[in-house]
This record gives C-alpha cells, sequence and structure tokens, in this order.
C-alpha cells in the first residue's frame, strides 16, 4: 500500500494541520514505512491460533464499588491553574452557537 501526498493531504486537513511541502514528502516516506512494517504481519502464520480477545483473562480489573467520602473541594481546587466560584476553568473550546471564531 503506498501513501500518496494527497492522502497526506487530507490527513493534515482532518487534523486541522497545516504542513509544508516538505513536510508532505516526509510524512508519506514515513507513513510508507510505517504500512510496510505492519504489512510483514500478513506473512505470519497464524493457521490453527485462536483469536485474542482479551491479553489477560480474568483480570479486567473490575472491583465492587464502595461508598466513600469524596475529595473536599478545597483540596480538590487547590493544585488548579484557575477556578471560580468552586468549580475548575478550562479554556473554551467550542464557539458558541451562532457566533464564529
Amino acid at each position: 500500500m503506498r501513501v500518496t501526498v494527497q492522502d497526506v493531504e487530507k490527513i493534515a486537513e482532518l487534523a486541522k494541520l497545516s504542513v509544508t511541502e516538505d513536510e508532505k514528502v516526509e510524512f508519506r516516506k514515513r507513513l510508507d514505512e510505517m504500512l510496510d512494517y505492519v504489512d510483514q504481519l500478513n506473512t505470519l502464520n497464524t493457521e490453527g491460533i485462536e483469536p485474542t480477545f482479551f491479553v489477560q483473562h480474568g483480570t479486567e480489573g473490575s472491583r465492587e464499588d464502595r461508598i466513600s467520602e469524596s475529595l473536599p473541594r478545597d483540596e480538590a481546587l487547590r493544585n488548579a491553574p484557575a477556578h471560580t466560584l468552586g468549580f475548575f476553568r478550562v479554556p473554551k473550546i467550542i464557539p458558541q452557537a451562532g457566533k464564529k471564531g
């Protein structure tokens, strides 16, 4: 499978990245190398090998739910970079409806 510069452009567009022409060529080459490496798995003989759904059977990390004390609000906010009125402040990442920006 060969990656084209157009593929790199589409991936960059989906990831909202701007890339230079030199970077497009370099990324195309690197993606090709990665896909070639992964394609080596197709050469392995897997006949008679059962599919693996869980690497560690029976150790999914489930535990019984327990009710316990919550962390006090002041302590939870102590190391927050910003907080207001007892709530964490985070940067806005979704524009408000009707506004562009």
